[in-house]
């Protein structure tokens, strides 16, 4: 992509809702490169699919030549940011703020890969912390005014709510407008990206840099992600999509995507992949002619989740998906079936007590697994609803060394949708 296009393709994949003075940054974009950061507060020791479309959104400007500066909040993730809000979030102490850095760095790096060059992390409590009230007073709060801080909606809407807002966070937004500041001054970055629901807060950056160095810069935000039911999706409302795998693992990952509505799976593969617009519209297009087959939804899982994860982990978490859908689980992989181990009840059974052969009676009983007594494994087995690797199985039978896939686990089923896995050990 050249650097004159790379407007046109965030348009055309839904990302610009609001942008300072367009034609101005098309002119800046066709110069040469530019600097653009996106920030995200560490209120949680992960991200998650919300703070997953700003970093794309970085990546793409990234991959067209641009640098990208991806800011944690350390500072600001202290004191709460108002946008989107209905209540003053909770405050958190230092050290857990930086486990919630040093966390979430990982994850922007597999996302957008920090060389230190086309690539940075930055956390705005390297320029925060050593500032005194007054300095800030001085430097920042002078070429703000109240009028213009109680004008936007974040403020409003808080004001108007029945638990108002807090001087803490009513100064977010000058916490934010210096962080603009600073990293135009120290590192060049002349645009800020984000959600529409940061617009204010943006605005007011661009407003400081323009009042204190007299130099150009621009906000560019997208159009709001939001759950079915409209409500913001992030960590606190919405749906909870974790990058963190301990939190959503790919397996789950996956089957999030796999359920996106036939209405937005286009918008998404547009915006939570980094395949060309042309061939979204290209699987788009297959899509329709079959979508029984939920053939754009499984290129969405497979995409995003990979990254996210890593392509082996999507790989695996595809496979996964189609075993617990009933595929062929003979061929699975090792991967395949510990991404199923980890999503199933799983137990474990000696390697030397399988060599005579175990009852399936006996393996489907057990605490939180399949059967919670021998009765209900037999009837399962005699009503013909009992499965060993797919395969169906009837009273009396057994499982031996045969029966291990990749040498280690027995993949168990009772009914039609009751899995369990048995792993054999020494």
């Amino acid at each position: 992509m050249t650097d004159t296009t790379v407007l046109d393709d965030l348009e055309a994949r839904g990302l610009i809702q609001d942008c300072t003075d367009r034609a101005g940054l098309a002119a800046r974009l066709a110069e040469g490169p530019i600097s653009a950061y996106f920030g995200c507060d560490p209120t949680a020791s992960s991200l998650h699919v919300g703070n997953l479309l700003g970093l794309l959104v970085l990546r793409r400007l990234q991959d067209a030549g641009h640098h990208a500066v991806a800011l944690v909040g350390g500072a600001t993730g202290m004191v709460g940011d108002p946008s989107g809000r209905s209540e003053e979030r909770n405050l958190l102490d230092d050290a857990t703020l930086a486990a919630n850095v040093a966390a979430i760095k990982a994850q922007v790096n597999r996302i957008v890969p920090l060389d230190g060059t086309a690539g940075r992390l930055v956390d705005n409590r390297a320029w925060t912390a050593p500032i005194t009230f007054l300095e800030f007073l001085r430097d920042v709060g002078k070429h703000v005014t109240v009028n213009t801080m109680l004008a936007r909606d974040s403020v409003r809407n808080r004001l108007a709510s029945e638990h108002g807002i807090s001087f803490t966070e009513f100064s977010y937004m000058l916490l934010q407008a210096h962080d603009f500041l600073r990293l135009e001054a120290d590192h060049g970055v002349q645009v800020q990206i984000g959600g529409s629901d940061q617009w204010g807060n943006m605005v007011g950056g661009v407003d400081l840099i323009r009042r204190v160095s007299g130099r150009p810069a621009w906000a560019l935000c997208w159009p709001l992600l939001t759950a079915p039911d409209g409500t913001k999706l992030g960590k606190t409302t919405g749906a909870r999509i974790w990058l963190d795998p301990e939190r959503t693992s790919p397996y789950q990952m996956f089957q999030h995507w796999m359920g996106t509505d036939d209405r937005q799976v286009r918008q998404f593969l547009l915006q939570f992949t980094l395949l060309a617009v042309a061939e979204v519209e290209a699987i788009v297009a297959d899509h329709e002619r079959e979508p029984g087959r939920r053939g754009a939804q499984r290129r969405l899982a497979v995409e995003a989740t990979a990254l996210v994860h890593g392509a082996e982990a999507a790989e695996a978490a595809e496979a996964a998906s189609a075993i617990l859908f009933g595929a062929d689980a003979t061929a699975a992989s090792v991967a395949a079936l510990e991404a199923v181990a980890a999503e199933v009840p799983t137990r474990r059974w000696d390697r030397g007590a399988l060599e005579a052969g175990v009852e399936v009676v006996d393996l489907l009983v057990g605490e939180g697994f399949l059967a919670a007594s021998k009765g209900e494994a037999r009837r399962a087995l005699a009503q013909g609803g009992a499965y060993v690797n797919g395969e169906r199985v009837g009273e009396g039978a057994r499982v031996g060394p045969e029966h291990l896939l990749q040498d280690r686990f027995v993949l168990l089923r009772k009914g039609k949708k009751s899995y369990g896995l048995v792993e054999v050990g020494p």
